[in-house]
């Protein structure tokens, strides 16, 4: 019963957001056809009839009803056409989200990955250590994580590959010399362009998951039961993990689970500072020519995941913790 609460919980606010993205481009003052309309008027003069095909295509015609063109975006949803976009004209915005998607999941999602068990791993054992070399790191991990991400992204640039020319500056792969492809010679060269970027996201996010991590242990060690396994002569290692390190890291694995779904939505900054091609870096470009198509397939698709991980969180929870399941 729990259960199918949280699904509908989840169902009504999906149907809110996609209501919500229904609206948005509407309520705004310019729309699509008359931004795409400039465009095409640069290049020569533009017959009678294109405004009325662009209305139809665009799926905003003023002569069709509001409720009509909610019924058929919403149709257009479950087949999975969210439009044409402006941006890439005349590419589908399902071409262009899916050519976006896996730079940005190969990136942020496995640096995410990384920071989170690096940062988690020191922070378990600067906890557990308190006054240790280890615990001295809290300090800097934190300073770097309170520095902006385009800051920290340039100071890399400049060391890294004006300086040193170990990396290039930008772009996701070598487009002279590789073709995107399953072959070694491209993700040999997606590699080497992507440790910046992936270098700046896990540098940014370590502090967080690692002063997270301490700040539990250190509460943790306090608890009666620690002091029990203490009192039973468990080895210290045996204690550190699975009774301290398994409670501690409770709040940080919900976290964990949410930040697994703002991994679609990418890093706009990172994105845009190393020209990286993925979802910031098409949502940033959708932004700045109006093209509405796209941002609302990408800010549908971001929800999906964000309400996804949050749904897998909450069933998982249930596991993970059993005093949840003593409240329900």
């Amino acid at each position: 019963m729990q259960v199918l609460k949280k699904l509908l919980f989840y169902l009504i606010a999906l149907f809110a957001a996609v209501t919500l993205n229904f609206a948005i481009p509407r309520l705004l003052p310019s729309n699509p056809v008359d931004i795409l309309l400039g465009k095409l008027a640069q290049q020569g003069p533009i017959p009678p009839q294109t405004r009325k095909s662009l209305q139809l295509l665009f799926g905003a015609d003023p002569s069709v009803p509001l409720w009509r063109q909610y019924v058929d975006y919403l149709h257009s949803l479950v087949t999975g056409d969210f439009g044409v976009s402006v941006t890439y004209f005349p590419a589908p915005v399902v071409s262009v989200i899916g050519a976006a998607i896996p730079w940005t999941l190969a990136l942020v999602g496995l640096t995410t990955v990384l920071s989170f068990t690096v940062g988690m791993a020191i922070g378990t054992i600067a906890g557990w250590r308190r006054g240790s070399w280890v615990d001295s790191l809290v300090p800097a991990t934190t300073i770097l994580h309170s520095l902006p991400y385009f800051w920290l992204a340039l100071v890399l640039v400049y060391l890294l590959s004006i300086r040193v020319g170990a990396f290039p500056l930008s772009g996701g792969y070598d487009v002279r010399h590789t073709t995107p492809g399953p072959s070694w010679d491209f993700i040999a060269s997606a590699l080497h362009y992507g440790f910046l970027p992936a270098l700046t996201i896990v540098i940014s996010s370590i502090g967080a998951w690692l002063l997270g991590m301490r700040n539990m242990m250190v509460s943790t060690l306090s608890e009666d039961y620690i002091v029990t396994a203490e009192a039973k002569g468990l080895h210290p290692m045996r204690i550190m993990t699975t009774y301290a390190a398994r409670n501690a890291a409770l709040p940080s694995i919900a976290g964990f689970a949410i930040s697994l779904g703002f991994v679609v939505a990418g890093s706009v900054v990172m994105e845009q500072v190393f020209s990286y091609p993925g979802i910031g870096n098409a949502f940033l470009l959708a932004v700045q020519n109006n093209d509405y198509a796209l941002m609302q397939g990408l800010f549908l698709v971001i929800t999906m995941a964000v309400l996804g991980a949050n749904l897998v969180v909450d069933l998982l929870y249930q596991f993970i913790d059993p005093r949840t399941r003593a409240r329900t």
